[in-house]
């Protein structure tokens, strides 16, 4: 018997690492732009899409960062042509984060050109003091700006980034951030609230006691998040990501599974919304992914890789015909499934029992049937016959619940 060749990866991340300024607040792997080290990026990068490219399919692409809306017009040129070339082209949902301080009429329409077909703008707040209290270099009048240069330029599937529990924010401030944000009428919205990793200016500003957290104030501005989105029409179908129209199932969006082969489950009754980011649904449902550019991480068939977090290093390792892998690590099966059932549960609608077994070869109900009780006393679970998710209590709190998956 001929061995079949294994199907191709059909998710893509691309982290572009390059910041007008460095947020108070970031700790991801970013570094101010400089034009030599941006083309060296690009031909890199270039270099290292060719080094996958047999194995890609993408029916999802993801340009993270960093500001990946930094490049110019040349660089995007560059990649979006060997994209092309190499048969990249023509995934159903490809998202490009942006600056709302780097967008331009004549650069959306070339992203749209090649078939850019969602944008999530990094607003983070619509305050002028507390985006200065954040680093941003974008002011309120650009974010409406930028929106409708992208709308111009026919973008029809766009998400709005905030944050919320900045020092100094108050709940009145988040309650115009949010409502002013619901009114410009994007089609998805995500949040997150402010977390403190050493290594960030916001970190060290607390630790110099400049301000203290509030961690009741955090909840009833996530409360407060949550019940607005929801009256604005928008679904919650993760922690922090609100989207709009009918819905599909989730394991539509991945498996093209219905509700008749599930059986009509109550787990077809948890849909996630049509406008859901596709790219982060295969994240927490375990799926494979290539992860390209310095310091991004990949998961490509039960392995999990990570880049160098040096753009030299990154150049310097693809100009002699290397990976510029760092780090790389097969999980054991049960791990893995332990780490699929953590992300998962991000999702409002759980996970189905059957589901996660035909996805991982695990029973959560065999394996952590203790932790799923001990959640459910907590008031952080709810499980039926046919599936366990998370309660609007337990997703508050959702990373601890996390760690009782994780083996």
């Amino acid at each position: 018997m001929v061995a079949r060749s294994p199907e191709p990866i059909s998710s893509l991340y691309v982290h572009v690492p390059f910041c007008a300024k460095k947020c108070s607040y970031c700790a991801f792997y970013s570094e101010a732009s400089d034009g030599e080290t941006v083309n060296r990026y690009v031909a890199s990068l270039v270099r290292e899409l060719e080094l996958v490219a047999h194995d890609l399919k993408p029916r999802t692409v993801f340009f993270g960062g960093g500001t990946p809306s930094l490049l110019n017009l040349g660089q995007w040129e560059k990649i979006l042509d060997a994209m092309d070339r190499l048969g990249l082209l023509g995934a159903a949902e490809w998202t490009v984060e942006c600056n709302p301080a780097t967008v331009s009429l004549e650069k959306a329409r070339l992203l749209r050109s090649y078939g850019v077909n969602r944008i999530s703008m990094g607003v983070q707040s619509l305050d002028e003091e507390l985006l200065h209290r954040l680093g941003r270099v974008h002011s309120r009048q650009m974010v409406f700006k930028s929106f409708d240069i992208l709308r111009q330029a026919g973008f029809d599937n766009m998400n709005l980034d905030l944050m919320f529990a900045i020092p100094g924010q108050t709940l009145d401030v988040w309650r115009r951030t949010l409502s002013e944000a619901i009114s410009m009428g994007s089609e998805h919205i995500s949040s997150y609230e402010v977390i403190y990793e050493e290594d960030t200016a916001l970190y060290a500003q607390l630790q110099a006691g400049e301000f203290e957290q509030d961690e009741g104030l955090a909840c009833a501005m996530y409360e407060e998040l949550v019940d607005s989105v929801r009256q604005a029409g928008f679904q919650q179908y993760e922690i922090a990501n609100f989207a709009r129209s009918s819905g599909l199932p989730a394991h539509a969006l991945l498996h093209k599974t219905s509700c008749e082969e599930l059986g009509n489950s109550p787990s077809c009754q948890a849909l996630v919304p049509e406008r859901a980011c596709q790219h982060n649904v295969n994240y927490w449902r375990g799926g494979s992914f290539y992860g390209l550019g310095p310091s991004a991480t990949g998961y490509v068939r039960g392995v999990r890789t990570k880049n160098c977090s040096n753009t030299t290093l990154y150049c310097d390792r693809l100009a002699d015909g290397e990976r510029p892998v760092d780090f790389s690590e097969a999980l054991a099966p049960l791990a893995r499934a332990g780490e699929t059932a953590a992300f998962g549960l991000r999702m409002i609608a759980g996970w189905p029992f059957e589901h996660f077994k035909e996805v991982t070869g695990h029973d959560l109900r065999h394996d952590w049937a203790k932790d799923m009780e001990e959640l459910a006393h907590q008031g952080w679970g709810e499980r039926n016959a046919n599936e366990f998710r998370l309660t609007r209590l337990g997703l508050r709190f959702a990373d601890s619940a996390a760690q009782l998956f994780l083996r």
